[in-house]
């Protein structure tokens, strides 16, 4: 059956494959406004799994012919914005640099080569002698991304650590790039906390009331320590009532703790699960309760709440709460931008007396990621059937090519996105589209 071109949900161009065995390796791209370098990347979202980082590799397409003598260049960085972009005056900016690093791409530098990545191999025997790798290894110190959820009507970048890679073409790394010549691109750095045994998170308490005989007793129990997003988090109660109060009902809340570390630290706590409950009440004196509470901490319950941590967000598409950062050692906390923890507050509600509560935190992440590609490997330039293949001219405007076999005999169908989403649907670049 024929293929079909569409434009999906994040506007992006997609083919509708019958088989999905046939589905071509996804590949986004996006191009200078005036067309003379193009980025092609592998994956927006990077992957921190404690013991390593995903690199961040791709190709840029060059037109040696506009570049001349000059350099192109390509830059990560990752800054922490805590004020508006439109509050930035007489040279002072509400941000701080976290991570940057710059490398040159274009004419390429022996002393940086590094070994190909198999995307990298397939992209450049599909683009051609034009097409130059880069490759970035992000440091374990680095912040995870974290946005924090913006009020409707808002305008400009909402604050919060995100990331960019920037390719530009300049005389040095230190000149001002053009936005006619330069690409710069969205991505995100994910925390995967690996589940490792932890203790069930427990706790006891207890309150004491005047003139009664014996405390109240509170026991509360999580059924593990480390949480997916989307998953349901179950809170064993048991609730021992020896004293001469009767309680009312029982309220519990999923809390997310936000800690904007600058030079002074600022904590925000948002309710982001919440149930009450009045089943099993009131307990009366010399009586208990045990009962099994569930919630599930999502974002879709939460869109309206400013200031609310998620874990970054890239234009057009969806993204979740924030992932709790993960602390190692040696790491200074004003190197993180914002750190965000989650816990299980869970309230007694007593009549005629002061309530009694707890607080139970967990670790809410991502789930295992999917497999990834095979592991780098060293191109071979040596071998002339490769040589070949990167001699051979190529249509770069094609959304799907299908016209190269690598080595191994596979079909390199890609299937290019592109970033900027106005400029796919024909329109002219203007301010929203110079970023992803």
């Amino acid at each position: 059956m024929a293929q079909q071109e569409q434009i999906n949900g994040n506007g992006a161009a997609d083919l509708d494959l019958d088989d999905s065995k046939k589905q071509g390796t996804r590949v986004f791209k996006k191009s200078s406004p005036n067309s003379k370098i193009t980025c092609y990347l592998g994956k927006r979202d990077f992957i921190d799994y404690m013991d390593h980082i995903d690199p961040i590799d791709g190709v840029i397409l060059v037109d040696p012919e506009y570049v001349k003598d000059r350099k192109v260049y390509a830059s990560v960085l990752a800054a922490f914005r805590y004020g508006r972009e439109d509050l930035d005056v007489l040279g002072l900016t509400f941000r701080k640099d976290l991570f940057c690093s710059t490398q040159q791409i274009y004419p390429p530098i022996d002393d940086q080569k590094k070994s190909l990545t198999h995307l990298q191999q397939r992209l450049l025997r599909k683009l051609g002698p034009n097409a130059y790798p880069f490759y970035f290894e992000i440091p374990h110190s680095a912040p995870a991304s974290v946005t924090l959820q913006p009020a409707a009507g808002d305008t400009g970048k909402p604050c919060g650590v995100d990331y960019e890679l920037k390719t530009y073409v300049a005389e040095t790394n230190e000149d001002k790039s053009h936005k006619r010549s330069s690409v710069r691109l969205a991505i995100r750095k994910l925390t995967y906390a690996p589940e490792i045994p932890a203790p069930q998170p427990v706790i006891e308490a207890h309150k004491e009331f005047m003139m009664s005989p014996a405390p109240l007793h509170l026991e509360c129990t999580l059924d593990k320590e480390m949480y997916y997003h989307g998953e349901s988090i179950n809170v064993n109660v048991v609730v021992t009532n020896n004293s001469n109060k009767t309680l009312r009902k029982i309220r519990i809340a999923v809390v997310q703790n936000a800690e904007i570390c600058l030079y002074s630290s600022t904590q925000y706590k948002c309710d982001v699960a919440v149930l009450e409950s009045s089943e099993g009440f009131p307990i009366t004196p010399c009586s208990n309760l045990t009962k099994v509470y569930s919630l599930t901490p999502l974002l879709a319950n939460n869109k309206d709440k400013r200031g609310l941590a998620l874990d970054g967000k890239l234009k057009h598409e969806d993204t979740n709460l924030a992932s709790s950062t993960i602390i190692r050692h040696n790491t200074q906390k004003e190197n993180l931008g914002i750190v965000v923890q989650y816990k299980v507050k869970i309230k007694i509600i007593v009549s005629m007396g002061g309530d009694l509560a707890v607080e139970l935190p967990f670790t809410l992440t991502h789930p295992k990621p999917p497999p990834t590609p095979s592991p780098s490997r060293q191109f071979d330039q040596q071998n002339p059937d490769d040589q070949q293949a990167i001699d051979v001219p190529i249509d770069h405007n094609l959304i799907q090519l299908d016209a190269n076999y690598d080595s191994a005999g596979h079909d390199d169908d890609f299937i290019f996105e592109e970033f900027a989403r106005i400029r796919l649907k024909g329109h002219e670049g203007g301010a929203d589209d110079t970023e992803a």
